[in-house]
């Protein structure tokens, strides 16, 4: 079996010579930031995190994706955090592309390398550190929690690479789903999992829902369906989609297309 691969932020200025053939793109239904855009000069940096600079890909915008923060993290040796989190509302949920962090949650010790991923309920105290000899990259997904009675969210840990895909049904496998939270447990109002398609797969409609999506690309390439474009789209690449934009793909080849992929879930609509 094939080991998956995670693509990371390569941040080196391009040589003046350099085309802007790979541009962004920026509409109401959908945004896409290329890897070719997420360069030294665009990094953001937090108060509450040493040794760190991130790449800030989604934040609550008018004409966009409105229910999450989503960024992409580099820490080097020894930075982190001992209390990352300002807002006590909010829930995270972390995956790592690269590197060896050590994540303290709820006062356990957890090692996570490339594919691990941790769950941290809101109001639930958590540090990060790199623990390795290099930089390490980790996405960073962030919502306010919609509490219901008598539900309570537990945190998670663990690795992508321990859990068996799930096969969409009708796909042979071709089209496969790996879950990190149980879909049938309420407490969670967000789900962050990784999609994978075989070459030559495809979503066979046009989705259209009202949840919003991350969506960041771990390896491979496609040519996506967003609203009444079609975009092509290869490893490193994000893009967000907004309620209600219509979505398809078809993977490329000549190896697996996978990308990680937020959503919001499990509650009825504010009014």
């Amino acid at each position: 079996m094939t080991s998956p691969t995670y693509a990371t932020v390569d941040a080196t200025m391009p040589p003046q010579t350099d085309s802007l053939g790979s541009a962004a793109i920026v509409k109401n239904a959908y945004t896409v930031i290329p890897g070719s855009v997420m360069r030294d000069i665009v990094t953001s940096f937090y108060p509450e995190w040493e040794g760190t600079r991130s790449w800030i890909l989604n934040r609550p915008v008018a004409g966009g994706a409105t229910t999450f923060a989503q960024a992409i993290l580099e820490v080097e040796p020894g930075g982190g955090s001992d209390a990352p989190e300002p807002q006590a509302e909010v829930e995270g949920f972390v995956f790592v592309l690269s590197g060896e962090f050590t994540l303290t949650l709820a006062g356990e010790s957890h090692a996570l390398t490339a594919g691990g991923y941790a769950f941290v309920p809101a109001g639930t105290a958590w540090q990060l550190r790199n623990t390795g000899a290099v930089a390490g990259q980790f996405h960073w997904f962030r919502k306010r929690y919609e509490p219901v009675a008598g539900l309570t969210p537990q945190p998670l840990v663990g690795n992508e690479q321990d859990i068996t895909p799930g096969a969409m049904a009708g796909t042979d496998g071709r089209w496969a789903t790996t879950r990190f939270f149980d879909p049938e447990d309420l407490a969670y109002d967000m789900h962050v999992t990784v999609v994978s398609f075989e070459p030559g797969a495809k979503i066979p409609f046009l989705e259209t829902h009202v949840m919003e999506h991350g969506i960041f690309v771990l390896e491979g390439n496609a040519v996506y369906r967003l609203n009444d474009d079609w975009v092509e789209l290869q490893a490193g690449d994000y893009f967000s989609l907004r309620a209600f934009c219509p979505q398809a793909c078809y993977a490329g080849g000549p190896g697996k297309f996978r990308y990680l992929l937020y959503k919001d879930v499990n509650r009825q609509i504010t009014l």
